[in-house]
């Protein structure tokens, strides 16, 4: 199982070197062009028309990667109909925004409306494969949640992969903190004996620093909503199969402190009148506080790092 999970990560890595050069030009011709925010940090209007909806990119290799190496049971079933599913979502997402050259793709009605649906698929499914327990880092005790699993399980997915849409916002952010919370997910999934999400994991992990190369500063590419919300959908579900949303917080702390920034700055210009932070998520306000974009990335993976480590020992 351990030789498995090490080839997956390779081949999806390979895969999706192989794949960036293909599709990368083909999202140029296109002109599936990022529009960058005219309120946000003044060095991101060079960004505008860097293609975006790279997430294709991974995504692929992932779909290969399993399809060689995975026997495709219930579990593996599930996690890509999950993470396909929210990639779709931003995938159209994504495509509104560049067609018609605005900000807005879809509502937020519209998004929250699709994010709930398969968030219910995967607790419901997630209930009757695994049952309703769930473990508690460091005391190290499974729980019963009982009629409360689907909803709590709800709240997780949605916030997951909201959190992480947030996350991506620099070159090589979210790529950089995902692939290690994957990773993380994976290795937990081989302690369990689950091949199926061992698998996944490792080649999502390999997709993603495959994607890297392309994503990292300067940036050929952006994952998109189509990338970010699918990124998020496998967290949340691969934390889910495993009995882990609770080390969530914890091992995804990134994507935590992204979301809270977001929520705290919103309440108090609500409230107020006044901003907490220069401006939202977190990691704009490293950078109008005079961070080097590259450093700001650095400083949140060298986070996530240690949370990852810290993850480990708590469920150890």
């Amino acid at each position: 199982m351990m030789q498995k999970m090490i080839f997956a990560t390779i081949v999806s890595f390979l895969v999706c070197i192989l794949l960036g050069p293909l599709i990368i030009p083909w999202l140029k011709k296109l002109k599936l062009g990022q529009n960058v925010r005219n309120d946000g940090p003044k060095t991101h209007l060079k960004k505008a028309g860097t293609p975006t909806m790279g997430g294709i990119i991974f995504i692929l290799s992932l779909i290969i990667t399993d399809m060689i190496f995975s026997k495709w049971d219930k579990y593996m079933a599930l996690v890509l109909f999950i993470t396909i599913g929210y990639g779709l979502i931003g995938f159209l997402d994504d495509f509104l925004k560049v067609y018609y050259k605005r900000s807005l793709g879809l509502t937020a009605r519209q998004k929250l409306l699709g994010q709930f649906i398969l968030a219910i698929i995967l607790a419901y499914f997630a209930k009757n494969f695994i049952g309703t327990e769930v473990i508690i880092p460091f005391i190290k005790r499974e729980i019963n949640i009982g009629y409360y699993y689907i909803p709590f399980i709800m709240f997780v997915v949605v916030g997951t992969v909201n959190s992480v849409n947030l996350t991506d916002g620099l070159d090589g952010l979210a790529t950089g903190v995902s692939f290690m919370v994957t990773a993380f997910f994976a290795l937990i999934a081989l302690f369990m004996f689950n091949t199926s999400l061992t698998i996944f994991g490792a080649a999502l992990t390999g997709a993603l620093l495959g994607f890297l190369k392309f994503n990292r500063y300067p940036a050929e590419v952006f994952m998109g909503d189509t990338g970010s919300l699918a990124i998020g959908g496998a967290i949340a579900a691969l934390a889910t199969l495993t009995k882990l949303p609770v080390i969530l917080p914890l091992v995804g702390i990134i994507y935590v402190a992204e979301a809270l920034s977001v929520i705290i700055q919103v309440i108090s210009f609500k409230l107020t009148g006044k901003r907490v932070f220069k401006m939202s998520p977190l990691h704009h306000h490293f950078e109008l506080s005079g961070w080097p974009e590259t450093k700001v990335v650095t400083v949140f993976w060298l986070v996530t790092f240690a949370a990852v480590f810290i993850s480990f020992y708590g469920i150890s």
